[in-house]
């Protein structure tokens, strides 16, 4: 984990003091780090129906938000300061965003959730608030000056669609410049205002609530288990009353639900295939001329397999879920999904007849990729190189 962004700290040392715990603020964390995106190509990808994109404009304390996809003309009008763009899931869209994200393995993937960018002219920024997860803030070029605030005080405005906090003050403020980054534990406050034109690229992690993880295995449940049975009631007595439901209907009712048992095996399931569920918004684009199984068994051999961009593999022993999809994999398999899942790569390989035929049935549905083969319709339509600096 050499390439770790933590200014010299190894991953034990970071997790163990300031994880979920205390910030960090790192100098030249990514050295000589000025972006992946032009001002020109970050509002081309903003106008991308598949991109989410949303344009914050601020006017003296009056906020405004808007939602994309945008039109070009939207970005003519926008005034010299107070405006910044942001584009979520930037890693679906740039085969460098996902290498940046990679930096950051030393963190679980089950935990990541994307790379977002934002764009700012000076004066530009989402106004103070707090995040319910851990982030990252990566700069790229520019200059952002970071306000941020330990403090119980969550209180939001009620007067804009941003979440704002109505109240802060800041305990400690940077300016950050490229390379530099700044780590947040959750429920933090902070505020990032752009100095100058300046791009911050931002890694957020997932962090379901209880709720959602309860109403996920709720869900589960209700799609794989079976309780055999009818509600039956052969003494049932006469009430004077027909619209009372009856001490026995409701006794008879739990003891059903008292039936219910779940394993860990069954939470194993529901947890893999929860975290692997592509978000509503991603689609995968299917090879257009699709190699026949024996074609592609035979390509398997002579190149390397790629997951898509877009694609989430985790595992858990022999079990193995992608975009919410599970299998258990037989154990001569398992190494070759391992590698898979942990670096996204695999070279060529000889595979059998069970793997090549799992392996052409996700291929045909674009989830992974020959290495000849694209990864869909790309919007801003140029040769994406691995590059630390802008041209």
């Amino acid at each position: 984990m050499n390439d770790a962004p933590l200014g010299g700290l190894s991953p034990t040392t970071f997790l163990r003091r300031h994880w979920h715990k205390s910030p960090l603020l790192v100098a030249q964390a990514v050295p000589d780090f000025l972006g992946l995106l032009t001002p020109p190509e970050i509002r081309k990808l903003a106008t991308h129906p598949d991109v989410q994109a949303r344009l914050v404009i601020r006017s003296g304390k009056s906020w405004q938000l808007h939602h994309g996809p945008f039109r070009p003309v939207d970005f003519k009008s926008l005034p010299d300061k107070n405006w910044t763009v942001l584009v979520q899931d930037l890693n679906h869209w740039l085969p460098e965003a996902s290498q940046l994200l990679n930096r950051f393995s030393f963190i679980p993937d089950a935990r990541l959730d994307d790379l977002m960018v934002s764009y700012a002219v000076p004066g530009g920024g989402v106004g103070p608030h707090f995040d319910s997860y851990d982030v990252f803030l990566l700069q790229g070029f520019g200059l952002r000056r970071w306000a941020i605030a330990e403090t119980r005080d969550l209180e939001l405005r009620t007067d804009c669609d941003l979440k704002i906090l109505r109240r802060f003050k800041p305990q400690q403020e940077w300016e950050l410049s490229a390379g530099d980054m700044l780590y947040l534990p959750p429920q933090w406050a902070h505020d990032g205002m752009a100095l100058t034109e300046c791009f911050t690229y931002s890694v957020g992690f997932r962090a379901p609530t209880r709720q959602e993880w309860v109403n996920a295995f709720l869900d589960h449940l209700r799609d794989h288990l079976l309780v055999e049975g009818r509600y039956a009631d052969p003494d049932l007595k006469w009430q004077p009353d027909p619209a009372e439901l009856s001490h026995p209907l409701l006794q008879q009712i739990g003891h059903i639900l008292q039936t219910i048992r779940w394993t860990d095996q069954d939470i194993l399931s529901c947890v893999g295939r929860y975290l692997s569920e592509p978000k509503p918004h991603v689609f995968f684009t299917p090879p257009t001329a699709p190699l026949t199984e024996a074609a592609f068994r035979k390509a398997l051999g002579r190149t390397s397999l790629h997951l898509d961009r877009c694609s989430r593999l985790l595992y858990r022993g022999r079990h193995f879920f992608m975009n919410g999809e599970e299998w258990q994999a037989p154990a001569a398999h398992c190494p070759f999904w391992k590698t898979l899942a942990n670096q996204h790569v695999t070279p060529p390989h000889k595979a059998d007849m069970a793997l090549s035929s799992a392996l052409h049935g996700f291929y045909l549905a674009g989830w992974i990729h020959l290495a000849s083969s694209e990864q869909g319709d790309h919007p801003l339509k140029r040769n994406l190189l691995p590059r630390k600096k802008l041209v």
